[in-house]
């Protein structure tokens, strides 16, 4: 069993991307380390269902701050699935184990050999061409429904850019961003 940590001075707050609590605090490395453990056992007792072979799992802190966890290996498509809904689950519940687990929410993202990365890359490209259209444009965009994944990259992508703001709408599956001009 994993020790839970208590946090030193805890700040909730509502991510209106993720629609989650997160707590924002001054985590320790050993906390962070904590955090990867458990990430990373929870993983390898999923992958145990899945006939993918030996895999390596290398751990390294995103752009964001968040755990991403790589996993590589021979044969790993039946990881990532049909429109990477596979990986898509597969984050959801080692990130739900994680939180049930360490008693709070950090955010930690499963990849499967940079697939990820590569669709992180073609968001930030869609984001800006949808941002520079609002603009020229002059009226909002609406995106394709997303995951919260997904609309959180977009978010982020766009965050810095003074030109236009992004918001979320719709409910579950049907929830999208929508790309305003200032």
């Amino acid at each position: 069993m994993v020790e839970e940590i208590e946090p030193q001075e805890e700040t909730i707050e509502i991510d209106e991307t993720l629609n989650e609590e997160v707590v924002e605090d001054e985590l320790t490395d050993e906390d962070i380390d904590n955090i990867a453990d458990t990430a990373i056992s929870v993983l390898q007792d999923i992958l145990k269902y899945f006939d993918v072979g030996e895999v390596t799992i290398d751990e390294y802190e995103g752009d964001e701050g968040e755990l991403i966890l790589d996993i590589t290996g021979d044969d790993l498509a039946v990881l990532i699935g049909r429109h990477g809904k596979t990986l898509d689950a597969l984050q959801f519940l080692v990130s739900a184990i994680t939180v049930r687990t360490i008693g709070f929410r950090y955010p930690v993202v499963i990849d499967v050999e940079g697939y990820k990365g590569r669709q992180r890359e073609k968001l930030e490209s869609i984001a800006r061409s949808t941002a520079n259209r609002a603009v020229n444009q002059q009226r909002s965009i609406k995106m394709r429904p997303m995951t919260p994944y997904e609309r959180r990259i977009i978010h982020i992508t766009l965050r810095e850019d003074a030109r236009v703001e992004t918001a979320s709408e719709g409910e579950g599956s049907a929830r999208h961003v929508v790309v305003i001009p200032v």
